[in-house]
């Protein structure tokens, strides 16, 4: 059944959720939206997401206390677990919550992108080596191992530093830390307050791709919007090669977010917390609580900056195994890793002042715009890149941050294409052989481990990455910068 709530468009690229709307989830508790809801779509992509629950999501999420501005979602919106997937909410920071729904289960699920000096000429006779010697030196697939194992006094250094320890270490350059978000790791992070358990189930993972969505992707670049804001992210030409990787915590993030789960339920009947939905649960983010949470997300999320780290570093070796070159001079420089699924306290001018509050983005990316000072300075007066990956058979795009962004979506954007059917549904409908076939036709070589993946995450699956960037790019939160197509895939 199609959402039918009270909305209106605004304009070409966005649809108001009106503050008097109430679903009966609402009426139960008595609760009413404190702010309005703002979903990114043109026409077509609204008749796509109201066949789901997601408005209503988007509705919930404006329930909760101490929310600033408005209940936001990206075109990319899907039904998730509290939060929909593509939303982004900001919380005051003396009077608002933290809600580990608003981040998910995969804390920082993100995407770091790999230029080359490469061309497509260069590495067309060893694509399938390339792709073979990938899929053999980064571990993948549901419960996958990584490479190392980590002693406990290790963990704690990972979750303690993220990419910081894996460079120390050996794994990668010190530049790469510069072309991280947070510079690879939040400063103020507590391990003491992540579980055994979490550590236990993030120990042996470490360096590994997973399942799902996740992917690592050779491509090449199709298309150049941007000439002068791609040479300062390093792309130069049509053909040029770049690598993806899309990958987060893995079972440490997951175990983390089911421990706080049940911490904040406690909590938040603690506090007497109005929720319309459960899986909204929450504390004051000012709150110890709230606060341990904070710090355990943080954990989680630097669990997963070293995790891409390490398996770009095994990228490049793969590469150099292949085509008996060092990376440095094949010029393998991270543009850019960013994050999905994260809460961080920023500081925004809101209302012609400037207010520290906690931002939600799940699935959803930073977008900050021109001049910011979190931004590589080598990036700073062109915006922050913003990496926005495909659906192994589309396109990937590199957009750039904007002050747009900043003003609207507390400097946020989209995170891909989003899924239009359930997982189940697709494997009925796009048979693995059939995926198989459909890209090979197109010039593309997956290697997968899981066939039943494979089905699940068909291309067919998934909402169409053009029309999600068209409306990032003409609502003005992101501009295009770059188009890649997909060369070749390693999926879990």
């Amino acid at each position: 059944m199609s959402w039918n709530g009270k909305s209106r468009r605004l304009d070409k690229y966005k649809v108001e959720i009106d503050q008097s709307y109430q679903n009966e989830g609402m009426k139960r508790h008595g609760l009413t939206m404190s702010v309005p809801g703002l979903v990114y779509a043109d026409d077509k992509m609204w008749d796509t997401i109201v066949t789901d629950n997601s408005p209503d999501q988007v509705a919930n999420v404006a329930t909760l206390p101490g929310i600033v501005g408005r209940s936001i979602a990206m075109p990319d919106i899907h039904h998730g677990y509290g939060f929909a997937i593509g939303g982004v909410a900001a919380f005051d920071a003396d009077h608002g919550v933290i809600s580990p729904g608003g981040v998910g289960y995969d804390i920082n699920c993100g995407v770091r992108l790999v230029r080359t000096d490469l061309t497509f000429s260069d590495i067309q006779p060893s694509l399938r080596k390339l792709v073979e010697t990938m899929f053999n030196n980064v571990p993948s697939g549901v419960g996958s191992s990584g490479r190392i194992k980590l002693s406990d006094k290790q963990i704690e250094e990972v979750l303690a530093n993220g990419a910081r320890w894996a460079v120390s270490n050996g794994y990668g350059w010190d530049e790469d830390l510069e072309y991280i978000e947070e510079r690879g790791a939040f400063e103020n992070s507590d391990p003491s307050v992540v579980s055994p358990n979490a550590r236990k189930r993030g120990a042996p993972q470490l360096g590994s791709l997973g399942a799902g969505n996740h992917f690592l992707e050779i491509q090449q670049v199709d298309e150049i919007f941007n000439p002068e804001v791609a040479a300062a992210f390093g792309i130069v030409e049509k053909g040029q090669i770049t690598i993806m990787i899309h990958t987060g915590s893995r079972g440490c993030g997951h175990q983390i977010c089911t421990d706080y789960l049940d911490h904040m339920r406690r909590a938040q009947k603690k506090y007497d917390i109005p929720l319309v939905d459960r899986e909204l649960t929450s504390a004051p983010v000012a709150s110890p609580e709230g606060q341990q949470y904070y710090k355990a997300m943080q954990c989680g999320a630097n669990f997963a900056w070293a995790n891409r780290q390490m398996i770009m570093h095994w990228v490049r070796e793969s590469f150099e195994q292949v085509l008996k070159q060092p990376s440095p001079r094949m010029g393998m420089h991270l543009i850019y890793d960013i994050a999905h699924n994260i809460a961080k306290l920023e500081e925004h001018e809101y209302e012609g002042r400037k207010r520290r509050v906690y931002v939600h983005r799940k699935g959803a990316t930073r977008a900050f715009g021109p001049g910011h000072s979190e931004i590589p300075e080598r990036y700073r007066q062109y915006g922050q890149p913003v990496l926005i990956p495909g659906d192994m058979g589309t396109a990937s795009y590199l957009l750039v941050g904007t002050e747009q962004a900043m003003q609207d979506t507390w400097g946020s954007s989209c995170h891909g294409a989003g899924r239009r059917m359930s997982r189940k549904k697709s494997t009925k409908e796009h048979p693995a052989d059939k995926v198989f076939a459909d890209l090979e036709g197109r010039g593309i070589y997956l290697r997968a481990k899981s066939r039943r993946c494979v089905a699940e995450e068909a291309p067919g699956a998934y909402k169409n990455i053009e029309s999600v960037i068209d409306i990032s790019h003409h609502s003005g939160i992101a501009r295009r910068v770059a188009r890649m197509k997909p060369l070749g895939v390693v999926k879990g």
